[in-house]
This record gives structure tokens, sequence and C-alpha cells, in this order.
């Protein structure tokens, strides 16, 4: 099998960690480097937190030898780079997601579960695992996509989207070489996730957002190799807490009854343990699992290599159970209480909804629809001219974004994450 090789650009918080323990456990995939950035906390604990991965995994190599096949990612022949990337956004406020994730992008896991954080004998030995890059995280990213053919590599984005704007900027011809960027990001017909508007990462970098995707021709990207996991596609995508408890981990509760190292793998005890207050966060939601966010973005990187491209006519070629739709969108980057929001034009766009409808309601049909045959939305917006409807209709804008609207379903990925990250069958 040919192992695509994938950058990780990440800010590590605790979807994002599921997300990359996936990568490691993934055979389709060749891990080359992550380039960490701000955003679920700031930059030196989603560092740590990539290497906190680590570590867990080697304690549950030491204690497991027999399960080194099940992640084929960890201490292969040539070790991904770590690399630090940029401290905060190209412009304006700084803004971290610790009221979900904590101060160590982890739940607290550093106060909770002293027993997880790094431990020096883990740091001498990290060079079976992972090479430390030093200097500039951009000059990284570069270096590490001429080390591959031109159109070989996966970029895998889970944070805000500074680091792809910087090496944009810095390196125009290296962007040129990325095979598919695969970005979670944005809302584009649901609420948002961190204001009513905004999901996080587009929140976190609206600037970034605009310079690489919504300024059409003049896109730093190329945007037939973008495809974007908006909020849209993610959130139906979920890991219901009581199945974890089933299949995973009995004794997991929450912070009042926090994980034992002692009594359970691992790597079952490292995510028990961010996952404690991720689910006491996720209850005062009303809801009593945690979405898979960025793990939908690793599934689609997996399932959706550039090598699809080779030969198809599909001008967005995707495997079996996939489907994307282009969409038109600009970000608004200044607004007192609409950073972050993706506008689309909804009185020429044949895929949008109507203006003044619920976006509640909205993303409740789209998650009943999410797995149908059908097109998910047809034009009802008013103020729109029939004439000017159907001409959407019938002809894909010429400098739209790709977007997912269909995956395989959510059980597809529960079934794949549980078998991979900790040997669970559903």
């Amino acid at each position: 099998m040919q192992r695509v090789p994938v950058i990780i650009d990440t800010d590590p918080g605790v979807d994002d960690i599921i997300a990359i323990l996936l990568a490691i456990a993934s055979p389709e995939i060749e891990i080359l480097g992550y380039v960490t950035t701000f955003g679920n906390s700031n930059l030196d604990a989603s560092y740590t937190n990539v290497l906190k991965t680590y570590q867990a995994i080697g304690r549950h190599l030491d204690r497991y030898p027999e399960d080194a096949g099940r992640f084929p990612n960890f201490r292969p022949e040539t070790p991904p780079l770590l690399a630090r990337g940029t401290l905060g956004p190209l412009q304006g406020d700084l803004h971290c997601a610790e009221y979900f994730h904590g101060t160590d992008g982890l739940g607290g896991i550093d106060t909770r579960h002293p027993d997880l954080n790094l431990k020096e004998a883990f740091v001498k030995d990290i060079h079976r695992s992972l090479h430390i890059a030093e200097g500039d995280g951009t000059t990284t990213i570069a270096n590490l996509i001429r080390s591959r053919p031109p159109g070989s590599i996966n970029y895998i984005a889970l944070g805000p989207l500074t680091n792809l704007a910087l090496l944009a900027k810095k390196d125009p011809e290296a962007i040129a070489r990325v095979g598919r960027f695969m970005i979670m990001g944005g809302a584009v017909d649901v609420p948002g996730n961190t204001t009513p508007v905004a999901e996080f990462n587009f929140f976190a970098d609206p600037f970034a957002v605009k310079e690489l995707i919504c300024s059409g021709e003049n896109s730093a990207l190329p945007l037939d190799r973008v495809l974007i996991l908006s909020l849209d596609i993610t959130t139906p995508h979920e890991l219901p807490f009581p199945l974890y408890t089933k299949f995973v981990d009995a004794e997991f509760v929450s912070t009042q009854k926090p994980s034992s190292p002692d009594s359970k793998p691992p790597v079952t005890h490292f995510t028990s343990s961010f996952l404690e207050r991720t689910r006491e966060i996720m209850l005062e939601f009303g809801k009593d699992g945690m979405e898979l966010h960025d793990i939908a973005a690793v599934w689609a990187a997996l399932a959706n290599p550039p090598s699809l491209y080779i030969g198809s006519q599909d001008p967005c070629p995707m495997s079996e159970g996939w489907r994307a739709r282009k969409r038109v969108f600009d970000i608004e980057r200044t607004g007192e209480i609409t950073r972050g929001m993706l506008v689309v034009d909804r009185r020429d766009d044949a895929s949008a909804y109507a203006p003044g409808a619920n976006r509640a309601e909205v993303q409740k049909l789209l998650s009943e629809k999410l797995h149908t045959n059908d097109d998910l939305w047809e034009s009802t917006s008013v103020p729109a001219r029939v004439e000017v409807e159907e001409k959407s209709a019938k002809k894909e804008p010429e400098h739209g974004v790709w977007v997912v609207t269909h995956t395989p379903g959510a059980e597809a990925l529960l079934r794949l994450l549980l078998k991979r990250v900790w040997n669970a069958e559903l």
C-alpha cells in the first residue's frame, strides 16, 4: 500500500489529540511532521500536548509491546518533525478556547493528573518518536513539502489557518506543490460554536481565512485542491460518552472520579483523563458526548488522498460515500459580534437556505439529510429572480470552495475510531 504523506497543522486540544491518535494509528498515511499553533490553548501548551500524546503511546507499548502494530506511525523509520508555529493571528486580538479546553489544552490534566506530565526520561528518548525542528515553523513546513513529489502531500489543518497563511506569503511555490488541503473550519449554513455565527478556527484568525480561501481568484490557496470540513458536516459526528464508557473505559465518569493510571491501558488512561472535564462541559450544553470535528477532518484525509485527482474528470474527486459541493462565501473579519462569520449571498446561491431561515432548524435538517443521496438544499430565496436561481443551479461557481456535504456516516467514523485508537469493537 502506498502511504500518503501528510503534514498536520494543529492546536492540540481534546479533539485534536484524538485526531492525532487516529492519524498515528492509521496505516494509510505517513506523518511527515506536525506544526503547532495557538488556538485551543497557547502555543507552548499545544506543543507540549503533542509530546504528551507520544509519551502516552510509548508507555502503552512499554506495557503492551504486542500492540506495536496498532500504531504504525509511532517510531517509524523516519520520525516526523515537530515544529513550533505561530503565537497569534495575522491581525487582531488573540483568542484561545481555554474556556472549553482548559489552560493546558487538555481540561486541566496538568494539575489533576500529574502522572501525565512530561517526564525527563521520555524527553531524553524522544528522538525515537519525533525529531524536534529548530527555527521557523513555516520554513520547516516548506522543506517538508519540497521533500516529496509535487501533488503528493495532504496538508491537514486542524486549527487556525495562520501558519498556512504565513507560508503562502513566504513561499507560494511550496503551497503550489501541495496535493490537497483538508481544512476543518467554518460554519456555512449552521450556527457557530464560539459565537452564534462563527466556528472557532475561523474566528481565531479570519484574516488568514480571507487571504487563503475567500479572495476569489486572488486566494492564496489553489481552491480546486481545498476541501472544507465545516461544522455543517462535523457536528453530527459524535462520540457519545456512554458509548465510550461501555466499549473503552468502564470506569470513566468525570473529574469527580479521576482516571486511575493503574487500572487501564495507558492510552485509555490518557484519553479518559482529559475527557473527564470535556464531559462535564458538554453536559452543561445538554449533550453527553463530544463532537468529532478534527477527527472527521483526519478521516477525510485518510479516505481522500491527492492521488484521486490522477486520471479523474471530476473537479473534486472523492471516495465512495463522500460528497462535496462548491460554495461561495466571504468572511467577516472586524465585526463587533460577527467576527469569523461566513457570509453567503443567499439571494443568489442555489445551495443556500432562504434568507430569514432559523439556522438551528437548518442544522437539524442537515443532520437528518446528511447520509441521503438528496441534495441538501434547493434555493427558496424569495428576493432572487427565478432566472438567477436557475442559472446558479446549473453552473458551479467559478471561484467557490469545495465543502464536504456527505460522509459514509457517523457510525462508520465511530467504528474506525474505536478500533484504531482503543482496539474496541462497536
